[in-house]
């Protein structure tokens, strides 16, 4: 009567090396039991007592290690067999030394394919990813629009501290504080009487400023010379205009507080220079830098305001809205007048 034999479960070659790969070959595939050693008997030729079998007949020990032992001979064989099936090449034959590492990289390859898969010990992150050696990638090239954030690259306030009105301008012409000097066409210094009776601040140049290089030209310049004649003031006699920031912004944004930082020295430089008897802020960020702080222009327009520059001189001050806002704004138009109205009667 046979007995039947138990075996571990049958793995193809290329689970067999998958499963050696991420180190569980030995819980999948067990080699076979090992021959157990016969007892030494009293008599060589003496026979063995019989264990029972399954169905409850007897079957000699001999018969069983006869088993064992064919199983243990034909595991090397079949080892054999299995290698021979992936490689390709007959046990006889010498293998070639680079098939199984080639394989290996493939069965390799494709269990970090899969993103469920276990890659050097942890679940569900592929090999290519932690075993990465290359440098970590470059970051994007800068804008002119991420460069004009960036703080003043040089000391502008050191520089304009001696300078007389013409040094100034060419300061001003090729001054790179910050980024807005790589987008611009011309640096708007300002234009107008000097010396002055009111100085004009506007916020920043637009498209108009940029290409011809003076504050206040197309139709808000036209507007502001209309509201200025009302109250007997010309740009040419009596008036000097200029910007608190003397380069256009991109898409005539509004000004940045590291630009505006970088430009308010040359403008309260101008002042010193200028010496006026009054200033007409336009615009809440103009008037928002010359008087320090944060308030709307709304409170801050109806009132006359003071200025104390360095050399100890307080100037007075009135705030109004911009032409430009009042071009968009027509109704604001008599509160403007009304602003206009209180800088001349102050003269």
């Amino acid at each position: 009567m046979t007995v039947p034999i138990v075996t571990a479960p049958r793995v193809n070659p290329l689970q067999r090396i998958w499963l050696r790969e991420i180190g569980m070959e030995r819980l999948w595939v067990r080699p076979a039991p090992a021959a157990p050693r016969a007892a030494p008997g009293p008599l060589a030729g003496a026979s063995q007592p019989a264990m029972p079998s399954p169905e409850g007949s007897a079957a000699p020990r001999s018969a069983l290690r006869g088993v064992d032992s064919a199983s243990a001979d034909r595991a090397p064989d079949r080892a054999a067999e299995m290698a021979s099936e992936l490689t390709g090449v007959r046990p006889s034959e010498p293998a070639p030394d680079q098939s199984a590492p080639r394989m290996a990289e493939k069965t390799q390859d494709r269990a970090t394919a899969r993103p469920t898969e276990r890659s050097n010990g942890r679940p569900g992150i592929p090999a290519s990813i932690l075993n990465r050696t290359g440098p970590p990638p470059r970051p994007a090239p800068k804008v002119v629009e991420e460069e004009s954030v960036e703080t003043a690259r040089i000391p502008v306030a050191e520089a304009v501290k001696h300078a007389n009105l013409d040094e100034l301008r060419e300061q001003v012409l090729a001054c790179s504080a910050c980024g807005l000097c790589q987008g611009r066409r011309h640096a708007v210094f300002g234009h107008g009487a000097t010396p002055t009776r009111w100085l004009v601040v506007g916020e920043a140049p637009g498209e108009q400023e940029d290409r011809q290089g003076h504050p206040f030209v197309g139709r808000s310049g036209q507007l502001l010379d209309a509201m200025l004649a009302a109250v007997g003031m010309s740009r040419d006699k009596d008036v000097f205009i200029t910007n608190v920031i003397k380069c256009r912004p991109p898409g005539n944004r509004n000004p940045k507080p590291e630009e505006i930082a970088s430009c308010s020295p040359y403008l309260m430089r101008q002042i010193a220079l200028l010496k006026p008897e009054r200033i007409l802020v336009l615009g809440r960020f103009a008037a928002q830098t010359l008087l320090g702080t944060d308030a709307t222009i709304g409170s801050l327009r109806g009132r006359v305001h003071t200025l104390k520059t360095d050399e100890g001189v307080d100037i007075p001050v009135i705030v109004s809205y911009h032409p430009a806002y009042l071009l968009r704004s027509p109704s604001e138009k008599a509160r403007a007048w009304q602003d206009l109205k209180l800088a001349s009667r102050m003269v």
